[in-house]
């Protein structure tokens, strides 16, 4: 990699401080929705403790055959995988933008001027900053030194391949507001009340969310104020590397309550860059950052999860479905009760595929999972096998809780859009 000039208006003199490009950080670890554990060189546990029922009748003399209730232990893993940052460029190639380093003589590159190494920080830091946290919510592992794209194991495929997670299903025409409802109702109620329960979603989605609030008749805020993001006293956070269509509700927080787990090698790798000449005859230098990082939760079951991606059409071959995407969808129409199985060589952990049943009869049975007729189901994939997991179908009242009606929600949006 090297410095690319693409101006050619330059007559030699530049501003002190170049302008760099916007680039959103790592929101998780910025917006306090993860707990980051440094120091972590090879292996962290988050340790589990869970109880069941111990109350009972009183015994006047107990003994252990009246015990009741059980402490179970258990552990998930966070186990960072190493990474790095690393770019060589020449100097020089600035002599002719920075009119104190042009040439006097002598070449004057002998070493790299700091507020040269200032703005180039900058620009790196930025960059390696905006990756790390799509990363953080997106990222995938494949141990496979040519595999740049996937460098450890992002927050939300730990959640779509725990089986533990409370998923809620949710048709194709709802609306924001019905979504977080039937999120919020599938929700356990002792989370309901937790003050660092929150709902995150994409910008898009929030907006979306922003619009149907304003266009509430007579109840919406002025159009030029923005709506609080907040759904029945939850807070909502937005992350802008998160898939449109999917809410997560779950504790997140900072602190060691938080439902969401980071771990990197050291509190300050992701500011430790070196930067050197890349061989003592050259003129090239480098700048270079290593980093390890991985993330995981802590319950599963205190994830509440509404999946209304679009995922990418399929056809099926026979009755293989040969998955193409990490998110996939596909439309059976059976014959007559068929079983259906997956090809997922091209796919990892995490993947997903929605399987819809336009049968009006005939059942379609996909890797062990029954879908009957008009149904639609999620399987999710957990590097090993299919899963379906808890569904949990939520009614919602045809008032919408004193909401106004999908209709006239459409109606409004639709005149807008006019």
């Amino acid at each position: 990699m090297a410095v690319t000039i693409k101006n050619t208006n330059y007559d030699g003199e530049v501003l002190d401080r170049i302008l760099t490009k916007a680039a959103t950080g790592n929101e998780l670890v910025q917006k306090g929705l993860i707990n980051l554990v440094p120091d972590v060189t090879k292996k962290y546990s988050i340790p589990r403790l869970k109880t069941n029922k111990m109350l009972r009748k009183r015994v006047e003399q107990p003994e252990d055959k009246d015990s009741k209730g059980d402490f179970i232990y258990s552990e998930k893993v966070l186990e960072p995988k190493d990474f790095m940052a690393f770019t060589t460029f020449n100097p020089r190639s600035f002599e002719q933008i920075w009119r104190p380093f042009q040439p006097k003589g002598e070449l004057v590159f002998r070493e790299l001027p700091p507020n040269v190494q200032n703005v180039l920080l900058k620009a790196l830091s930025d960059q390696v900053d905006f990756e790390l946290g799509y990363h953080f919510v997106n990222g995938i592992y494949v141990d496979d030194e040519g595999d740049d794209e996937h460098l450890f194991n992002g927050i939300l495929m730990r959640v779509y391949e725990d089986p533990e997670v409370i998923r809620v299903n949710s048709p194709k025409d709802d609306t924001m507001i019905e979504r977080l409802m039937r999120v919020r109702k599938a929700t356990p109620q002792v989370l309901r009340t937790n003050p660092n329960f929150v709902y995150i979603m994409s910008v898009d989605d929030a907006d979306r969310y922003d619009d149907e609030l304003i266009l509430r008749e007579g109840k919406g805020v002025n159009w030029t104020d923005t709506s609080a993001m907040r759904f029945k006293g939850t807070t909502i956070k937005t992350v802008s590397s998160w898939p449109d269509g999917l809410i997560i509700g779950t504790v997140a927080t900072p602190t060691e309550q938080s439902n969401f787990w980071g771990a990197v090698n050291l509190q300050n790798d992701f500011n430790v860059i070196q930067i050197d000449k890349l061989t003592n005859a050259g003129e090239r230098y480098f700048f270079k950052m290593l980093m390890t990082a991985d993330t995981n939760t802590a319950f599963g079951e205190e994830v509440v999860m509404l999946d209304a991606r679009e995922g990418n059409v399929i056809t099926t071959s026979n009755t293989t479905i040969t998955m193409k995407s990490q998110d996939d969808a596909i439309e059976l129409t059976p014959a007559s009760d068929q079983t259906y199985t997956i090809e997922a060589a091209a796919v990892h952990a995490g993947a997903r595929l929605s399987v819809s049943n336009k049968s009006a009869e005939h059942k379609a049975t996909v890797q062990g999972t029954e879908v009957a007729p008009g149904k639609t189901v999620s399987l999710y994939y957990d590097g090993k096998s299919w899963f379906e997991g808890d569904v949990k179908e939520i009614t919602l009242s045809s008032d919408l809780a004193g909401q106004e009606s999908k209709a006239a929600v459409s109606a409004s949006a639709e005149s807008l859009e006019e």
